[in-house]
Parts: structure tokens; sequence; C-alpha cells
């Protein structure tokens, strides 16, 4: 039996995929390289994985404006995640998602650290404002 959780559009789109889980606010510009989708920010809990093709999900972004275009590049490259659910989505990773065709979706109704485990399959639709696991 399915799950639904409410949660609130960013970036539209309906994917199917695997969550990958990050305690740790990202940064797209320096933390992540664009060419192979790997985290390379030294200290960081994703630090050696890749997020490419993962559905990840991560508190909100940080550090600067020029990660948007990061976002935009990981798309480009076909390294991007196929979909973001953050905690609270701020204007950075927002427009990176908008700009990148990254489904994204925010302020759920339960904490995802709660709930969600990485590995997990799940359904993100942020074209109707929710996730379901299956």
């Amino acid at each position: 039996m399915s799950k639904i959780i409410n949660g609130r559009t960013i970036s539209k789109g309906i994917v199917l995929g695997e969550v990958l889980m990050s305690k740790d606010a990202i940064s797209f510009l320096g933390g992540i390289n664009p060419k192979n989708g790997m985290c390379e920010e030294l200290g960081h809990c994703l630090y050696g994985k890749c997020i490419s093709g993962k559905i990840l999900v991560f508190p909100s972004g940080k550090g600067s404006t020029v990660g948007s275009y990061v976002m935009l590049q990981l798309s480009k490259n076909n390294k991007a995640p196929l979909a973001i659910i953050n905690v609270s989505a701020e204007p950075i990773i927002a427009v990176g998602a908008i700009i990148s065709n990254i489904a994204m979706i925010d302020n759920l109704e339960q904490d995802p650290f709660t709930f969600l485990q990485d590995g997990m399959q799940i359904k993100v639709d942020a074209d109707n404002g929710f996730i379901e696991l299956q």
C-alpha cells in the first residue's frame, strides 16, 4: 500500500527513483562536480558519492548564486539528480531546479528525515505537489 505525503511544488516533473539523503546543506558551486555529479566537498556527508539519477534529499542549499548555473551544467551533462526534495527551498536551489528542469518539492507535511532512507524507491510528483512511498 502506498503512502502520499503532500508538499509544495517548486519545479514541475514526475519521476520514480532512488533516494539519496544528505543531512548537510549542499553548495553546488564547489561542492558538486558538474562534469560527473560527484560530491567533492571535503567533510560533507555525501563526499565521494554521485548525485546523478537520484532523488536528492537535503535540508536546503548554501553558497553562491552561481550554484544555479552549476545545476544547469549538471543537467546539460546528463549528471543532474532526477528530483530534489528540500526541507525548505531557498532561491539558489529553486532557480537551479527550474532552469534545469529538475523536479523539486519542499515543505512536506512530515520531515523527510523521519521517514525517508537511502536507497528507498519513491515517486516525486511535483506536478501535483506530493511524494509517494511505494
